[in-house]
């Protein structure tokens, strides 16, 4: 059944019932059809200001939706009746209101008598409010009478036929038409709306040291830190991004993405090349949809996308190792946080736990030569050009220039970066459902592929274009600048022991544009050998092949002539550069050094510095395991109580060398040669007859420990004096560690 409502009525029916307090009544036998929900019920009340008829509950204490406000009344003093069918009153409803169609079957009738101050008769007549088959209100602009609330309902509002209506809530516009069907338009397919009238994208962007939040708003990384892209605490689950700097070390870039879920430890990594990784596990992935601890995952050849859903909001996370674009496919709601809620919260969304100590230093590279910011922003501006601006009315186009912009107004457009703007302009297109037209990728020379596909690089790198045009390793600048400022590959050669050692960096080669195996020592057949893992290029000599080493002797002091090149002796023509390293080093005994401290009052920690390269030992005492308590002036150290001792060597290679402590002894005297001592290390190993004495770590990197407890020798009081000699060992296959005889 419809409604109709009728005020300052000149019907009158008998039999009412009379009510003077809030009233619920039953109207079964007729329903009464309120924007297109049907009612059996209907709750009564009386207010300061009206008589309010609602369908769900009293107005104001269970509801306040589906109501009709009638007139203050004279007194709380209403009647109710169910009448039947009215022929006269059924014409007057029709001609009054075109909408109205139907005939009235049945009437429900309210009764009061109206205020005299609103009236302008010189009696109050009586005011009817019916309720009938045929559905029409108070006030209509045409009658002044009646209006038809037949209507439609569009999320819970109801809307009069022939209206067209702009619902803020949802973002959507309604036409309702006359017979009561409508249409509505509103946000995009992935956008989500703000609940004030404002379409908000659910695609969150992050290219380069940029951020394109779901609200369309742009910020910038500076640093080369981690940071909280999304995160919802309710659900426990967060997306993080980790920048790193490339070939500039003041311009920071996206360098992986990581996805933390419910599951408590583990953590789904998406790096460069595609690679995928859980925890410390690299995954296969391929073009086939693979589900790892509840994530979908699969990889094509524009990169890998992982899926996963939490509180019946599915999100998608694409990263194709220089952009990753996060799409919720859900209303995003307010629980959630980060730079993609807010691309301008850097300070709130940054995460130190996940950061280095350093990331945060700044640095000021001089501007870069190359770069033409006039010629960038033109081609930035594309964008908003055809094909692109197809798709300019669903997702606006500015923040992607202005990211564009600022980006390569700085840093130089290599590595395939101002595809990589365009690229993300058209992935979040797509993802609202707008596909622009291909003709612009062979205009751009822009490849569907994402760069350095399937190229995965170490921590200290990043996969770039090299001078052949093909993507390879380069040296990340912060790691690069201390070779670049001494104009070197590589580190300072070291010889030891009639062996010699000279590693030179690989992503430095490639940036040079230099094939390490075309390089070889002075005897061609002593190339150098590649580290898988830390992808330094490694030349040796030693006493069974000396590679054309010249070998100098001056009085106890070695020195080691050899160099590095790419060219034979017998070649007559070559068409690459010509590369030539001198390698010049020696070999000198490093002393014995000696560090004391007094029981009870004293430590001494003392700095050495020995041979060739540039590095500094330290021998440290502690008073407890973690090496956390320095002993210092103040410090009690008594009779029996456990020492540790820990020695260090700052400013060597850990993957080239290792230091090895041979001998540690206690004497009551300052000279190491004076009596009586007491051994703790022989031959880099606990003596037998302590056994207090352990060793950790000896010749494993560039530190090692071992631990005592205290003595004195007896009847000698005072100081005890503790003496080292260490050894500085090339490494070869991890014979640096002492064996035990």
């Amino acid at each position: 059944p419809l409604l109709f409502l009728l005020f300052l009525s000149l019907f009158n029916y008998a039999g009412a019932e009379v009510f003077t307090i809030a009233t619920k009544f039953n109207i079964s036998s007729c329903p009464i059809t309120f924007y297109q929900k049907v009612y059996t019920n209907v709750y009564v009340n009386f207010t300061s200001d009206s008589l309010v008829f609602c369908f769900n509950g009293f107005y104001g204490l269970d509801t306040n939706n589906d109501c009709v406000f009638g007139p203050k009344p004279d007194s709380v003093k209403a009647t109710f009746n169910i009448t039947e069918h009215d022929s006269s009153l059924d014409k007057q409803v029709k001609e009054a209101v075109r909408t109205i169609t139907s005939s009235m079957g049945c009437g429900v009738h309210f009764s009061t008598t109206c205020s005299s101050q609103k009236v302008s008769t010189d009696s109050c007549p009586t005011i009817n409010v019916l309720m009938f088959f045929i559905s029409v209100t108070l006030e209509s602009p045409s009658t002044g009478r009646f209006t038809d609330i037949s209507g439609c309902r569009v999320s819970g509002v109801g809307i009069l036929p022939n209206t067209t209506v702009f619902l803020p809530q949802t973002c959507t516009t309604v036409v309702c038409t006359a017979n009561k069907s409508y249409t509505s338009t509103g946000c995009g397919n992935q956008q989500r709306c703000d609940g004030n009238g404002v379409c908000l994208n659910t695609t969150c962007t992050v290219t380069g040291p940029t951020v394109i939040d779901f609200n369309g708003h742009l910020g910038f990384v500076a640093d080369r830190c981690a940071y909280s892209l999304m995160s919802d605490s309710k659900n426990n689950f967060k997306v993080l991004a980790s920048f790193q700097e490339r070939r500039r070390r003041d311009v920071s870039f996206l360098d992986s993405v990581t996805l933390q879920l419910d599951d408590p430890g583990v953590q789904i990594h998406l790096e460069q090349g595609g690679r995928v990784q859980i925890n410390n596990t690299i995954l296969n992935i391929t073009s086939s949809v693979q589900r790892f601890q509840g994530v979908e995952l699969f990889k094509d050849q524009t990169g890998v996308t992982a899926t996963f859903s939490v509180a019946k909001r599915t999100t998608s996370v694409f990263f194709d190792g220089y952009t990753a674009q996060i799409q919720v496919q859900a209303p995003a709601g307010s629980s959630l946080k980060g730079l993609c809620s807010n691309s301008s919260d850097i300070s709130n969304t940054k995460l130190p736990e996940y950061s280095s100590s350093s990331c945060g230093t700044q640095f000021d590279d001089p501007d870069d030569n190359t770069v033409n910011c006039d010629l960038m922003t033109e081609r930035c501006n594309i964008l908003k050009a055809a094909p692109f601006s197809s798709c300019n009315e669903d997702v606006d186009p500015t923040p992607y220039v202005n990211a564009c912009k600022n980006t390569l107004c700085t840093y130089p457009s290599v590595d395939h970066l101002w595809c990589q703007f365009l690229w993300s302009y058209v992935r979040a297109c797509s993802l609202d459902g707008n596909s622009v037209d291909d003709s612009w990728q062979s205009e751009a020379k822009c490849s569907s592929k994402a760069f350095c596909q399937d190229n995965t690089c170490k921590d200290h790198e990043f996969c770039g274009r090299k001078l052949s045009g093909e993507p390879g390793c380069l040296c990340r600048a912060v790691f690069a600048s201390r070779y670049k400022e001494s104009n070197s590959l590589g580190d300072r050669p070291v010889c030891k022991q009639k062996m010699g050692v000279i590693a030179l960096v690989g992503c430095l080669l490639e940036e040079k544009g230099i094939n390490y195996t075309s390089l070889h020592l002075k005897d061609p057949s002593c190339v150098g050998v590649l580290d898988k893992e830390t992808h330094m290029v490694t030349f040796k000599f030693d006493e069974n092949n000396i590679c054309g080493t010249e070998i100098l002797k001056n009085g106890s002091q070695t020195t080691y002539k050899n160099a590095i090149m790419n060219q034979r002796s017998s070649d007559v023509i070559t068409r690459q550069d010509q590369i030539y390293i001198n390698i010049s080093c020696y070999d000198s005994q490093l002393e014995t050094k000696a560090v004391t401290f007094k029981i009870k009052d004293r430590s001494v920690v003392q700095k050495i510095t020995s041979g060739d390269l540039d590095y500094s030992l330290t021998m440290k005492a502690y008073t407890d395991r973690r090496r956390t308590q320095l002993v210092n002036p103040q410090t009690d150290v008594l009779l029996n109580q456990k020492i540790w001792v820990e020695l260090k060597a700052d400013g060597l290679d850990a993957d080239l060398f290792a230091v090895v402590t041979d001998f540690c002894w206690i004497t009551s005297q300052q000279s190491p040669n004076s009596y009586p001592k007491h051994d703790l290390i022989k031959s880099g190993c606990p003596v037998r007859d302590d056994e207090t004495v352990q060793v950790r770590g000896n010749g494993e990197g560039t530190s090692n420990y071992f631990s005592f407890n205290m003595v004195e020798f007896t009847g000698i009081s005072g100081d005890v004096y503790l003496h080292c000699t260490l050894q500085l060992c090339i490494k070869q296959e991890s014979n640096c560690v002492p064996v035990s005889l």
